[in-house]
């Protein structure tokens, strides 16, 4: 597994046309999990780690890779399963999570699959694993199962979810400014929301970008002109049915929409979010997740928006 992200370019071509690739892993049982490849830096059979004393007992340690100190967690133990034997083969799948990178051990991995984002689906309600599903998707007559990571990084390594108080500019308060939010991470939309809440700008929140895009030609069914009615639109780039990518496309290319501020906000990591940010005509890319920083570009934005309005 040591060559998973060979061929890295092509998976590139893969973003914007509704298309990604899963690396599939297991834990304890014939389940399969799935991750984005393109969060995943390695795959390693399992170091020698260092334990971290008082540490999160889902920390299994810290490995030493490529001048690196990185933390890693026990995969299973973080969604309330049994902990995993590090001593019988498992395997570390080195990501790149929120600016930060870790490691996730799990039992076994798979293989990679390419799949359409419309063949993932949001998961059931009343499903298990404590809420820690973001998506399922199925492969081989057999359900696969994605993990919502952020909520993982979130318990085990905490976050601080609002911004800097100096950083809030009281003008905005109560102009009532509207800001579509989607995201598939209950988590990630919660934090959003947290810092638009200490700027007083009201949220529609949108669980995927199909959801989003329905409700963005409803308003267009009634009249309403979209950037009239939203300040900015805040979208995650993984996300069930559509992704972010193929949100911004349809949106930019819809004339009645097209001027509507559009930010990417997502974990993802890559020099390749640059040029995609240009590919799908989207306005701004910004790394999850820093509440200081992303209230200052909503100020900003807010700011511009006033100003083309008074126009």
């Amino acid at each position: 597994m040591a060559g998973v992200l060979e061929g890295v370019d092509q998976r590139t071509k893969l973003a914007g046309h509704n298309r990604f690739e899963l690396l599939l892993f297991k834990l304890h049982s014939r389940q399969r999990f799935g991750i984005n490849v393109f969060k995943v830096q390695e795959v390693i059979q399992c170091p020698a780690l260092t334990q971290i004393p008082r540490s999160h007992s889902v920390i299994c340690g810290v490995a030493h890779l490529r001048g690196k100190t990185i933390p890693v967690l026990d995969l299973s133990m973080a969604i309330g399963l049994p902990s995993l034997n590090r001593e019988t083969g498992s395997y570390v799948i080195v990501t790149e999570y929120n600016r930060a990178t870790q490691g996730f051990l799990v039992n076994s991995v798979d293989r990679i699959i390419n799949i359409g984002w419309d063949a993932v689906k949001a998961p059931p309600k009343g499903a298990g694993r404590g809420g820690y599903l973001t998506a399922v998707t199925e492969f081989e007559k057999e359900l696969i199962e994605v993990i919502d990571v952020e909520k993982v990084m979130k318990e085990v390594m905490g976050a601080r979810e609002e911004a800097s108080n100096e950083l809030i500019d009281a003008d905005f308060k109560g102009r009532g400014d509207h800001v579509m939010v989607v995201d598939d991470s209950m988590v990630a939309r919660n934090q959003i929301k947290k810092v638009c809440d200490q700027v007083g700008v009201t949220c529609s929140i949108f669980k995927d970008g199909m959801e989003a895009w329905e409700h963005l030609n409803d308003l267009l069914q009634q009249g309403i002109d979209i950037s009239d009615y939203y300040s900015m639109i805040i979208s995650d780039v993984e996300m069930p049915r559509m992704d972010g990518y193929t949100l911004a496309t349809k949106i930019k290319n819809e004339s009645r929409m097209r001027d509507v501020y559009l930010i990417l906000h997502t974990s993802l990591s890559g020099v390749f979010n640059t040029a995609m940010v240009q590919k799908v005509g989207a306005n701004e890319f910004l790394a999850k997740f820093d509440p200081d920083e992303l209230v200052l570009t909503v100020q900003k934005q807010l700011k511009r928006h006033h100003e083309q309005c008074a126009q």
